[in-house]
């Protein structure tokens, strides 16, 4: 009988082709692709449980009521609390709902990406891109509101350093700032993309250890369909590792987020 292992490496050629942009209309420069579609179904997801939680909580008052509610509640208030409050402080309130709005977007795209058969719109390094790029254009513009084009731009080299050694410092902060539109975008996107694979490997083996019992009974089959039973109870462990790797992710992103924000107002930098 075949070794299911010796199909190995053409199915995960394979799986992680699956993970490649393609179009389901148009084409790639102008259209919409698997993992754009995801996004506006995590979107849409995301529209719906918030007018529902402000529905139950205009319907509960000041006292929540319900899982949802609360659940909600919590995920709200902790945004507000140590990602805006803890980090920004008297500024949080004008910040609030930017950094909200990224937490929660990332959140839903990275859960909705963990359902069988569905795609993070977040997997994509593109979608990843843009948002860093709205996360870098917004700390950059909140500098510079807090302290002019020039006294910003003057910041990124720190007070009492005299020259030459100022310009050096100067040259390596700039690199620095630029590179977070860089590993903003790198870090959220890899995690996704490695998290992904992983489970897609073990799901991979658990089905071709099963197959073989499909095409014909016999007692080494059915020894092997056995083992997939090992790789779907890692598959499930992973599974649940990667809901939390969702949540995380997602509070990553914005906690850097916020402390770019919070550096780009302090008076040091």
């Amino acid at each position: 009988m075949v070794n299911p292992l010796d199909s190995l490496s053409e199915e995960m050629d394979e799986l992680v082709e699956g993970f490649a942009s393609t179009a389901v209309r148009g084409d790639l420069t102008v259209g919409l692709t698997q993992y754009t579609f995801w996004m506006f179904v995590a979107i849409a997801i995301l529209l719906v449980v918030v007018f529902v939680f402000k529905k139950k909580q205009a319907q509960n008052g000041l006292a929540p009521k319900g899982r949802f509610v609360n659940g909600m509640e919590f995920l709200v208030e902790y945004c507000r609390d140590d990602l805006c409050k803890g980090l920004l402080g008297d500024t949080w309130r004008k910040h609030f709902p930017f950094i909200a709005s990224v937490f929660f977007f990332i959140l839903f795209n990275n859960i909705v990406g963990v359902i069988p058969g569905c795609k993070p719109g977040t997997g994509c390094i593109g979608t990843t891109a843009a948002l860093a790029l709205v996360s870098f254009v917004y700390f950059i513009v909140v500098g510079m509101k807090s302290k002019g084009v020039i006294g910003y731009i003057k910041s990124l080299a720190p007070a009492g350093v005299s020259f030459p050694m100022n310009a050096l410092v100067w040259v390596i902060e700039l690199f620095s700032t630029f590179l977070r539109l860089v590993t903003l975008a790198v870090r959220l996107f890899c995690n996704l993309f490695a998290g992904h694979v992983v489970m897609g490997t073990f799901a991979v083996l658990a089905s071709l250890f099963v197959i073989p019992l499909l095409q014909g009974f016999s007692v080494q089959a059915l020894g092997q369909a056995g083992a997939s039973v090992f790789w779907i109870a890692i598959l499930l462990v992973i599974y649940a590792v990667e809901l939390l790797v969702a949540a995380i992710q997602a509070y990553v992103f914005t906690l850097l987020s916020a402390v770019y924000i919070q550096l780009a107002e302090s008076e040091e930098h």
